[in-house]
């Protein structure tokens, strides 16, 4: 990312389709067109874990997982495994801006669970199957377990679940439970290879257009988790897997009680004797699914914020020191150069400077922030942005520009106006872009709702809320002629084109 660049975020679910989500069909390969005509290098999307309560994709099963919502029917309709007949009449939801998660935990699993019985009853699949199970030996068949006990349990949180021998992994109650539930445990690594199989197809095209995908890694794991289950010993755990500490954000201008995660904080000490092997495997599975990996929370690399189990908010946490340089040191050694991106957003001081420093990797700028501080002395304020970094207008977790803008005091829009040069007939949304590619960071990303010029109704999260977020979706229509013609006057006028022809 040392050249000057830009890109597009928006995450595979919010993509128009039939089938109430973005999925990795047709609508995808269509974004990709889209982002190499208007002359793009980034698609930036969000993990592509399973998601879990909350919807959140940052609250996986699994840290390796994929998201089984982002399988494409269509493309299982072409390889025979369903039919039309199948999904004529099936409610997928009545809003197309709109993912309703809880129609689709119902109406997805019966399609699949169909697919899967077809592809098992084909030789040339289970040859298929074989392969995969042994490429992803590593976590696949943990996960598929997992799943399947934890389901047999009506889904209840694994520190929860009523038999405690297997909760607690014992041998004989494992044996007796692989057997009974073979099928369950079979569809769970079908499901896999469906979305292993679809997903790299859509990388392999966004690749050869010359398109990069820049992916996103969670520093923490879900209580809820696999990893939890199986390797307890990376976390400061209680028995029963049941969290010491969780982690979270302390009070801070925008909460006064903070943020309460509930992620489970890892023993750092066991992390550092084992050479930190397991986030070295972590860091070089997630560079599997993605060109560049942005890892989540950076901070908490070098000071996390560690709240007692049991409270009710952040408020009685604490900083404690993170791994710091060992764990990146470690990494580099056994991986070399990784193409990191770091989340370096909110409470970032010395110690998570020098920590960035040292590790080389660029880290982000957020154009929202810049404008709240009227005497023009704020850290981020556009005049204060480097080369060697990520640029925006907002991530997934801030409003898109029009619900910011009227969130604004009369004093801050005047500023931001005036910063800006803003025409009298030119949209907030248009002014933010246009500062944002003419920045001077290598690399800008611009949110698909600034492009589209969008309402507040189109914001992706709103942090430490539960409900209503990671639901939006784009429909085809929106996305006019005349939207990509001005996406592609900035990144030709400010030099962010992307003139490689891909493979």
């Amino acid at each position: 990312m040392d050249k000057r660049a830009s890109g597009i975020l928006m995450h595979i679910t919010s993509l128009p389709g039939r089938f109430g989500i973005g999925t990795f069909g047709q609508a995808a390969f269509d974004f990709v067109d889209f982002l190499k005509e208007t002359k793009q290098t980034y698609w930036q999307i969000l993990p592509l874990t399973t998601t879990s309560y909350g919807d959140s994709p940052y609250q996986s099963f699994s840290a390796v997982a994929g998201n089984t919502n982002l399988i494409d029917f269509d493309l299982l309709l072409a390889q025979g495994l369903l039919e039309e007949a199948d999904l004529a009449g099936v409610d997928f939801g009545c809003d197309p801006h709109r993912v309703d998660y809880g129609l689709l935990f119902k109406v997805r699993r019966p399609l699949l669970e169909k697919a899967v019985v077809a592809f098992l009853a084909s030789a040339d699949n289970l040859k298929k199957l074989v392969a995969f199970e042994a490429e992803q030996g590593s976590w696949l068949g943990d996960f598929a377990e997992f799943m399947a006990i934890k389901e047999s349990f009506a889904n209840v949180a694994l520190q929860d679940w009523p038999d405690k021998a297997l909760l607690k992994r014992d041998k004989l109650a494992l044996e007796k439970a692989r057997v009974a539930l073979v099928e369950v445990i079979n569809y769970h690594k079908v499901t896999q290879y469906f979305f292993f199989d679809q997903w790299q197809a859509l990388k392999s095209y966004a690749n050869a257009q010359g398109i990069a995908i820049i992916g996103d890694m969670p520093i923490y794991v879900a209580a809820d988790s696999v990893e939890v289950w199986t390797q307890p010993e990376l976390f400061k755990l209680e028995a029963n897997r049941v969290p010491k500490v969780i982690a979270g954000c302390p009070p801070d201008d925008f909460s006064d009680v903070g943020q309460l995660w509930g992620n489970p904080i890892y023993d750092w000490a066991y992390h550092d004797k084992m050479g930190y092997t397991w986030w070295i495997y972590r860091i070089q599975e997630s560079l599997k699914l993605y060109d560049y990996l942005r890892i989540d929370h950076f901070k908490g690399f070098s000071d996390f914020w560690e709240i007692p189990q049991g409270e009710k908010t952040a408020r009685n946490g604490k900083w404690v020191s993170g791994p710091g340089k060992a764990l990146f040191a470690a990494v580099k050694e056994a991986l070399g150069e990784v193409p990191v991106i770091a989340e370096d957003l909110g409470y970032i001081d010395d110690k998570a400077r020098d920590l960035l420093a040292f590790t080389g990797f660029p880290g982000m700028k957020i154009l929202e922030f810049g404008f709240l501080d009227t005497t023009g002395n704020s850290i981020d304020a556009p005049h204060t942005f480097t080369q060697h970094s990520l640029a925006y207008v907002g991530t997934h977790d801030n409003d898109v520009a029009n619900g910011w803008y009227a969130g604004l005091t009369s004093d801050q829009r005047d500023y931001a106006n005036a910063y800006m040069h803003r025409g009298p007939r030119e949209s907030i949304a248009h002014a933010l872009l246009r500062t944002l590619f003419a920045s001077v960071s290598n690399t800008a990303i611009a949110s698909m709702q600034d492009i589209l010029n969008l309402p507040a109704q189109s914001r992706m999260n709103i942090p430490n809320t539960l409900g209503g977020n990671w639901e939006w979706r784009m429909t085809a229509d929106q996305l006019t002629d005349a939207h990509k013609a001005y996406l592609t006057h900035l990144t030709n006028l400010y030099s962010r084109a992307n003139h490689t022809k891909g493979e």
